[in-house]
This record gives C-alpha cells, structure tokens and sequence, in this order.
C-alpha cells in the first residue's frame, strides 16, 4: 500500500510544503509593512480575515470537486492562481491592492493546495494508515514552514518586505509544472480508487449533533492557530526581541509541527483521534496560561515551540472525525466545510487579535480569551470523538 501509495503522498507532501509553508509569511511581515504603508495592525488584520474567508469558502467547493474529479488537478490550478495573487504583492501600494490580491486572488488559489484535497486523496489510497498517511503529508507544512520562512526571514533582513512576497510568488510558480507532470499518472492510479458509496448523505449529516461539535471543535482550533501565526511575530518584536529571532519563531513553530501532527497521526490509527485533538487543547490552555503571566524573551520562545507542536495536529485528523462519524459518501465536501469554519474563525481570530491590540496596545485580553476557548474546545472534543471511535469500531 505503501509502495503504491507513493505518488500520492509525494504529491500531498509537496503540496502542503509550499501551500501550507508560504501561507503564514504575512505575519513574518506585518509589522514592516504596516510601518512603511502607514497602516495599522486592524487593517492589515482586515486583509488576513479576507483570504481566511475567501480561502475558508473556496474550501467548500474544493472539497465538492475532489469528490469528482482527480485533486492533482485542482492542485495544480491553485498554486498557478497563488503564483499570481501572492508574487503581486510584492508591487501593492494601496489598500484595495492588498484585498484583491492577497484576500481574493491568493485566498482562492490556497484552498486548493491545502489539507481538503490532499486528505480526501490519502484517506481513499491509505485506508486504515490513513492517518499516519494524512500526518505524513502535512508535516511538509511544518518542514515548509521552518525552510520558506527561514529563507524568508533573510530575505525580509537583507531586502525587505516586498522581495519576501516576489519570492513566494516564485515558489508557487515553481511547484506548478511539477504538479501537472504528475497528473496523467495520478488520475490513472485514482480511477481504480473510487470511493466506497456508503455512509450519510449530507442532510443527514448536518443534522447530527456530532456535525456542529466537529464544527465548533474546529472553529475554536483555527481561532487560535491564526491569531498565533498573525501576530507572534509582532507580539516578540514589541517586547524586544530582535527581528532575525522573531521572524524565525514562526519556521520553528514549523518544525515542532512536525513533532506534533506524526504523534497524532500515529496515535490516531491507533486509538482514534479523539485523544490526540483533547491532548492538543490541554497544552493549549497551559501555554496560553504561560504567557499570559511572563513576557520575557524564554517564555516567548517556549509559548512558540509549545504551541506549534499543536499547530497541525488536528489537521490529519478532520478526515479521520468525517469517515468515521459520516462514512466516505462525502468526505470531499464535508472535510471541506470543517476546514472551512476554520478557516474563517482564524480570519476572525486574527482580526480581533489585531483589533484588541490597537485598543489597548497589548494581547493581554486575547492571550486570557484563547486559554478559556482551549477549555472550550476541549469539551467539544469529547462529545464527538467518542461517538466518532463507537462507529469507527462498529
């Protein structure tokens, strides 16, 4: 399965190394950029909320269209869309610029190089490794994350805040031929790969109990997963450390993902991923707590590395929750709607990060927010994950 399954997973895995490594690189940038443009930290929170929401909405689709067609294919599309929305950043000089290109153009190209594509693809080729399968791939987001953004970081030093989105553009371009070389072999190998047909339909589905939990579970998740990759960067800028180590808190929030979503992936083919998603909204509240009370430059690198080891592990484990609470029938569309809610609550959770800072020129009231909301997701993480292990053992 493995061996067979090769093509797929490098295929997912390069995916996520350039679509999830480069989505974050405007918090690497936030503060130079506000500074320069002359605008505040709620405007450019206003264009992060967008391409959350554009992204989040295009997930949708995404994930109706990989239910059909072969998702090599949309992938491919979304980084050429990407190439074009985000490498023009580099020349905005107005606002409205920043909203078209950034919100709408690379919104809707990141969708279809993200997680809902690459774990309908794993989930229907790997079957029961689905989720070591599914960790396997998204640790390229974690691996991208810590090589892009490290690179960027210099980039950022030695150049400045335009170049850095000249070279994501780039990188984007690049990965697109790549991506239709291995079409032709993808769509051959898929068509033997369809999807069994049971499971609930989807009116059925939504109107479940464990649905809007699993909704809830992850709007909270994206909540703080965009608050955090928006605004670290910053936050470690205003209380002095020095600009080469607060740009790469973010690349090694990247390589503690990678730590965190193989652990859940492993641990979820094993006892379901229920306990992996509880473990990721305890650790949570405990460095949310963490930095709430200390600010000094150590506590801001341990907040950091403690919090990406939770930054991807839930996300292997949104198609594993779909097939098991759902079945397979549309697992395509509705992993695309779990994405998508959290997508736009991280567009939101990064808005009102930026909206609570210009008003009080801190993130004391967020940081205390986010640890409530761990507690929160928690909960909603027990009600469906023990329903989602009960039809995953019937």
């Amino acid at each position: 399965m493995w061996r067979l399954g090769g093509l797929a997973l490098a295929l997912g895995f390069l995916t996520l190394f350039v679509g999830g490594g480069g989505r974050h690189a405007i918090g690497l940038v936030l503060k130079p950029m506000a500074e320069e443009l002359a605008w505040d930290r709620t405007l450019l929170g206003a264009i992060i909320a967008l391409f959350m929401g554009v992204t989040a909405l295009s997930m949708a689709m995404v994930g109706r269209l990989t239910d059909r067609y072969p998702p090599g294919a949309i992938m491919a599309g979304g980084f050429l869309l990407s190439a074009v929305g985000v490498g023009a950043m580099g020349q905005v000089d107005a606002a409205w610029q920043a909203f078209l290109l950034y919100g709408v153009v690379f919104g809707a190209g990141n969708a279809a190089v993200s997680i809902t594509p690459v774990g309908v693809l794993l989930t229907r080729r790997f079957g029961a490794h689905a989720g070591l399968a599914n960790s396997i791939a998204i640790s390229g987001m974690g691996l991208g994350q810590l090589v892009i953004l490290s690179g960027l970081a210099l980039v950022l030093v030695d150049v400045g805040w335009r170049a850095v989105f000249l070279w994501l553009g780039a990188i984007n371009l690049a990965a697109f031929p790549a991506m239709l070389l291995a079409v032709r072999r993808e769509r051959a190998a898929a068509a033997g790969d369809a999807s069994p047909p049971g499971g609930l339909s989807f009116a059925a589905a939504i109107r479940t109990r464990g649905f809007w939990a699993l909704m809830a579970a992850y709007a909270v998740c994206g909540f703080q997963d965009f608050f955090v990759s928006a605004h670290v960067v910053a936050f470690a800028l205003d209380h002095g450390v020095g600009q080469l180590f607060a740009g790469n808190l973010l690349a090694f929030m990247g390589l503690a993902g990678l730590i965190g979503v193989l652990a859940a992936g492993w641990l979820a083919d094993r006892r379901g991923p229920l306990w992996p998603t509880v473990a990721c909204f305890l650790l949570r509240l405990g460095i949310f707590a963490l930095i709430a009370t200390t600010k000094d430059a150590a506590a801001i690198a341990v907040f950091a590395l403690a919090f990406g080891l939770t930054y991807w592990a839930t996300a292997p484990l949104t198609v594993l929750f779909v097939r098991d609470l759902f079945g397979p029938r549309h697992l395509g569309f509705l992993s695309g709607m779990v994405t998508m809610t959290h997508h736009i609550a991280g567009g939101l959770g990064a808005l009102v990060g930026a909206m609570l800072f210009d008003a009080e020129g801190n993130y004391q009231s967020v940081f205390l927010l986010m640890a409530v909301l761990s507690v929160a997701g928690g909960a909603f993480a027990l009600m469906i994950g023990r329903r989602a292990a009960a039809n995953s053992a019937s």
